[in-house]
């Protein structure tokens, strides 16, 4: 993750660059931004932006043969590596026919994407594996001289513990900084649905809410919705995480089929599970607000300020 943000980064200053007009053309890097119908891709020779049509096919390797898996363009989210294949226009950009990736880089996004729980979770689970560890070495100490061997192990594994969580600590804090480059986006709307336990079901009063925040977005130019899930803390985290993901893509559902937003101006569903909570889980009014999901509404700062 360290050598793909520094990467990332030195890929970022590049040169822009763009394929002659009518030529086909074939670009491979990783996604620095998207404005909506667009998107601007690093390569080692500078920077390319691609344009997305309703035509263009977004697709990854299915299995071991040749077969491909269409996916939806709310997946090219910034961090993605991606191949185009396309044709330059006069512009110099480069309009896209077919866009693939793999499952591997699009893991690797959508952790970036979803502020890196998984992770965050490795480092609680180490963090608690410490204590244990700490409570054993406690316990050895009245048979230190009978079992000086065992003491040794057990102190070697706290180092080891220790040295495990501090990694992971600087692999979070490197991957927070990869994604805050690349998301230099400006809020124009902010909104929270909300839902009962158990339930991805949107009331009356959020679709309205949707709608209008829909119906504003159309008039900005080269906008974006991102849309990221949770869940309170009732219930196994396993459990909680795939609802968080189905809350989200609920709301991508009306956003797409009953607000007509056209889906290259989604951003992927983040999955956020019980991370982040807006109240406490102690009490009935502090779960009601966790169990929501978050829609925003951005625009490329660049954009933004032109």
């Amino acid at each position: 993750m360290v050598a793909c943000t520094a990467l990332l980064c030195f890929l970022l200053v590049g040169s822009t660059y763009g394929a002659s007009n009518g030529e086909k053309t074939k670009v491979e890097g990783v996604i620095a931004t998207r404005t909506g119908e667009t998107l601007v891709v690093s390569t080692a020779s500078g920077n390319v932006t691609v344009v997305l049509t309703d035509d263009t096919k977004v697709q990854q390797p299915k299995g071991l043969g040749l077969r491909k898996k269409q996916m939806s363009a709310t997946v090219l989210i910034p961090g993605l590596r991606i191949s185009v294949d396309g044709i330059g226009d006069a512009q110099s950009r480069v309009t896209a026919n077919t866009i693939d990736f793999t499952s591997d880089d699009l893991e690797t996004a959508e952790a970036i994407q979803a502020g890196l729980t998984p992770t965050k979770h490795a480092v609680a689970t180490n963090q608690q594996d410490i204590a244990a560890n700490k409570k054993a070495t406690q316990a050895n100490a009245d048979a230190i001289a009978a079992n000086k061997v065992q003491t040794a192990a057990n102190q070697q594994q706290i180092a080891n513990n220790q040295e495990q969580t501090e990694a992971n600590q600087q692999q979070i804090a490197a991957a927070t900084r990869r994604f805050s480059e690349l998301s230099d986006y400006e809020t124009k709307a902010n909104i929270s649905v909300n839902f009962a336990v158990g339930s991805s079901a949107i009331s009356a009063s959020d679709k309205a809410a949707l709608s209008k925040l829909a119906s504003d977005a159309v008039g900005l130019t080269g906008y974006i919705i991102d849309v990221m899930g949770y869940a309170d803390s009732s219930g196994a985290a396993a459990m909680n995480q795939q609802l968080s993901m189905e809350r989200a893509q609920a709301v991508i559902a009306y956003l797409l089929q009953d607000c007509n937003i056209p889906v290259r101006h989604v951003i992927a569903p983040g999955a956020m599970g019980e991370a982040d909570p807006a109240g406490t889980n102690e009490t009935a009014q502090g779960r009601a607000e966790n169990r929501r999901v978050v829609v925003k509404v951005l625009v490329n700062k660049g954009l933004a300020g032109s």
